[in-house]
Formats: C-alpha cells, structure tokens, sequence
C-alpha cells in the first residue's frame, strides 16, 4: 500500500486515518432495542427523501476505471465474511497476486483471508487459456464465490484492481471498518486497447527518493499502469550511478532546482525501484536525456564539452542550452558505458535517449549523434524510445517515437511524425497540452508550469489517441503516456495534487475500448473514486468540472 509520509499541498483534499473505537460489549436486550432504535431512524431518513439502502449496495461492473471492456451485470451479489479464503493455482507468480489481494483486504475487513489452492468458493484466482491475452482477465461474481480467470499473472493483477474499486472505499483504509463487502453481481470481461500504458516521473528536476517513487508506483497500478518512465538525467541533475563514470552522481547529482541538495539512486536503489515496480507489474523504462538537456553531465566531466572546460552545475529551467560534443569519440565511449550500466539493471526492453529540445545541437550533429547511439542501444538488446524529434534523424527499425507536441503544433512538424509513422516507427502520445500533468489546471493553480496552457480534467480526458495524429496510422499508436515534470514539484504530496484527478482519465485512454469513452459518464466514475483517494490518503484537487461527493 502507499506510504503515507508528505503533507498534502494547501488547497489539496485528503482525508487522513483514525484508529476505530474498541468494541463494547453489549446485552442481547441491548442489542434488540438499539436494533429497533436503527430501523426507526433509517425509516425516518428515508421518508425524509435520502435512500441509505442506496449508500451499501455494491458498485456497479460498469462504475470502474478504466472502463471495461465488457459488463454483464446480474445475479446476487458476493460478500465477503469472516469465513472468506483466496484460493489460488499453485503457481508461484499467481500466489504473489494474491497475498497482495489478501494484503490489501485484511487491514480494513478485519478478516484472517487465507490464501490457500484448496476448494474453489471464496475469491478464487485462477490461470487458464482463453482469449485473455498477455493482461486481460474475465471477473465473474455471484452469490458463493467471485472468479478471477486470466491466462498471465499479469492479467490476475488488473483484475484484483477492479476488485478493489468494486468493493467500499473504505476497503482501502488500514484499519477496521464496518463493512459490508460486498461485490455486485455479474461478468467482467477486459483487456487494454494498448499495451505501452505509461506515467513518466522526472527525478532529475528534483530529486524523489525510493519511498516517494514507489508511493507513485502504488498509485499507477490501481489504474492499470503498466509502465514507469524514469527521466534520470537532465541539465540540472543526474540520478543514477555509473561505475564508470561516478562524478554524474557524485557531483552532476549533488543539486537540483534551486539549488537544494539533490540526491541520487544508488544501483541497489535502482533495482529496489525495478523490483517494486515489478511486483505491481509494470516495466520501468530508464531515460538518459542525450544531446540536449546534458548540463550535469558537462559539468562533471570536462572532456565531454569540445573546449574541454566545464560549466558549472545549473539550477534554473531553462532548457536547450546544452549538448554532448558529437564530434569527439570520448563521447560515444560516455554512451556506450552509461547505457550498458543501464542495460544491465534494467530487465524491460526499452532504452529512452530523449533527444528533445537540443537547440545547441545542429541539425547535422543530430543526426549524426543519433545515428551512433541508436546502435547502442541494441548493442545491449534494448529497443529505442526518444522523444519525437527523433523522427528528424532516421528512426532504427523498431523504435518508438514520443510524441509531445500541442494541438497547435506546427503541421510540419506533424507530419514529420506522422510519415515515420507510416514507415514504421511506432508512436507513443503524450500531447504537452492534454496529459502532461505538471500543467496548471487553470491561472490559481499553485503548482505546476503553463507554457503547454492550462489542462483541466475534461481537457485531459476528452481526445482520442488513435485518431489524435493527423496523418498516422491508428496501428502505429502503441499507447500513451502521461509525463510529471518536477521543476515545482518536491513532495508526494505536490505529484498527487497534479496527478489526481487527470491521471487515472490518461489511464482510461490507455486500456478502455474508444466506444466507452465518454466525458460525461466519465465524469461520474471520477468522481466517485474520490472517497476511494480519501481512504488511501492521496492528495488530489477538487476539479470545479468534477460532480464530487459532498462530505458526509
């Protein structure tokens, strides 16, 4: 579960935890009478005109998010109760899946939920052929047992997220809360529409420590996440240590924006964060900024600058003052252990180069540059990802391109994407306007930057990834991703204010079918999953666009 450790930004919405009351022991007359007492005042709030019976049903199959693929609702619902066990396939990663389940369950319910491959009633995760692909599952629920059948453990994982959302918020809580549990009748049948579904996390700006990512990590797999993007490096910061070259950390990594004392991740940190990340079943994809956005590097290492002298380190946010020296070969020798370092902690296929806003790089040394190091990359069996004006060189075959323009855009340089697109380099979108989440939600937002405009909740959600690009193939789209920039951003608590509401909405774009997407049925899902985030202790902004609940 999310650690619980920063304090939420002034203006942000958070409920914390209270420790429940002890029991009090009570007569059976007592009892009776304080029954009697219960069923005149519910009867009496209900002839008032509210409808608490309303309050305990079960979530709608159709009330999650992302939306499913397909719901069949019906039948009687399932409860969970004090007898309740997880019953599981004796496969190690599926028994992984679900001690989480059981993990997440026992705080809040109070219940003991062995997890054992014995009987079949009960919540029963199951692995078996079907359809399901590498991350889809089918949740069927019914009276004396919910069915969670997937082909991959992976599969099992997203369906334990709906699970989650289709049970009371307060399941969330780490303390014993009433109940019921109950999980509304029915067949859930999903798989994502993509399978790149990424939230990129810029440590380099400021640096965020093991706890503060994995936090972030928890929050991304209850939306059905699949990839962390790490940008590591940049001209204020670099983040990861290199054997071979240990002054990046040591001195490119000894400040931050501002000036504060920046940080760096050790190697065993970096595999901390690989496994985390791995246990909630996404892939981390590490970025090396690279010619551009190369500041701490220069400054560590003077060889690396052509006049051989080094800039000193930078704090401010200005950008496209840097790059590597495409011309020395000490250059290439840089790349090519800082990637194989990389490589060889990283067990995901993708390698990020970055490669955006290198204004000091000419276009000729650009190309020049990336036509060395795309090979690099597969030197150490890795795919590339850069940002796209790695279209403006010549995509390896296979790479992925990141698409971050704005609706207004430059046509030509859209269509620089689109035809390598259509010559087969495939696109990630993560349009600066719609899903950067480090974006203003309006002018009094206290956080965050506006150069991309403002992006408020239903701007975020209300586009259509396969048909965003004009010109680019709907398959060459392989997902989407939604970036947190950190020039303002220090604490968990400022990532979750920019990140919720507009994060899950990137989310759906990701995994739902574009026939379920829809602002206005969006935004009653959003809304409800407030309680929800209240109960984890996230930090979120109250959109004005959002029909919240009203406390109480």
């Amino acid at each position: 579960m999310p650690l619980r450790s920063d304090p939420p930004p002034k203006g942000a919405h958070v409920r914390r935890h209270h420790r429940t009351t002890p029991r009090i022991r009570r007569s059976p007359r007592l009892h009776r009478l304080l029954g009697t007492l219960l069923l005149v005042a519910a009867a009496g709030v209900f002839t008032a005109g509210s409808a608490p019976a309303a309050a305990a049903a079960p979530v709608p199959l159709d009330q999650v998010i992302p939306a499913p693929a397909q719901v069949t609702p019906g039948g009687a619902p399932y409860r969970i109760t004090a007898g309740t066990a997880i019953r599981v396939d004796p496969d190690p990663e599926a028994r992984r899946v679900a001690e989480y389940l059981a993990g997440i369950l026992r705080p809040s319910t109070g219940y003991r939920l062995p997890v054992t491959a014995q009987g079949s009633s009960g919540i029963r995760l199951r692995l078996a052929d079907g359809g399901y692909g590498a991350e889809g599952y089918r949740l069927d629920s019914e009276a004396g047992r919910v069915t969670l059948t997937a082909a991959t453990p992976a599969g099992l994982f997203h369906g334990v997220q709906t699970l989650r959302q289709l049970l009371p918020a307060a399941v969330e809580k780490d303390t014993v809360q009433p109940g019921p549990w109950t999980v509304a009748g029915g067949t859930i049948t999903d798989h994502p529409r993509y399978g790149y579904r990424g939230a990129m996390l810029d440590v380099a700006r400021h640096f965020l420590t093991v706890d503060q990512v994995k936090r972030y990590i928890d929050q991304l797999a209850l939306y059905k996440i699949n990839t962390l993007h790490l940008h590591l490096s940049d001209d204020q910061g670099w983040r990861i240590a290199v054997d071979s070259w240990p002054r990046l950390a040591t001195y490119g990594g000894s400040t931050q924006v501002g000036g504060g004392p920046g940080g760096f991740y050790t190697k065993d940190d970096y595999r901390e964060i690989v496994r985390h990340a791995a246990s909630r079943f996404l892939q981390v994809v590490p970025e090396i900024d690279m010619p551009g956005h190369t500041n701490a590097a220069l400054a560590s290492y003077a060889e690396l600058n052509c006049d051989g002298v080094a800039p000193p380190l930078y704090t401010g946010t200005s950008v496209g003052f840097s790059s590597l020296c495409v011309p020395k070969d000490v250059t290439y020798d840089f790349v090519d252990d800082v990637l194989r370092e990389i490589a060889a902690l990283t067990p995901g296929p993708y390698l990020h180069i970055g490669g955006d806003e290198a204004h000091s790089t000419s276009h000729a040394d650009y190309v020049a540059f990336m036509n060395r190091v795309q090979p690099l990359v597969a030197k150490y069996g890795k795919t590339v990802i850069g940002w796209h004006q790695l279209t403006g060189a010549t995509p390896v075959p296979g790479a992925l391109a990141q698409y971050w323009g704005l609706d207004s855009t430059k046509a030509a340089e859209k269509e620089q994407v689109a035809q390598a697109a259509r010559n087969g380099t495939g696109l990630i979108l993560s349009p600066a306007d719609r899903i950067y989440l480090d974006m203003k939600y309006d002018k009094n937002t206290r956080l965050g930057l506006s150069w991309a405009g403002y992006v408020e909740v239903k701007r975020s959600y209300d586009w259509d990834p396969g048909t965003y690009l004009p010109g680019a193939p709907a398959s060459a789209v392989r997902g989407v991703e939604a970036p947190m920039w950190t020039e303002t951003l220090q604490k968990s608590a400022d990532l979750e204010f920019m990140a919720f509401p507009r994060l899950p909405g990137a989310a759906e774009l990701g995994w739902s079918p574009a026939t379920t997407h829809d602002w206005d049925t969006y935004k009653a899902r959003l809304a409800a999953q407030a309680p929800r985030w209240d109960a984890l202790g996230i930090a979120y902004y109250r959109s004005p666009q959002v029909p919240w609940p009203t406390a109480g």
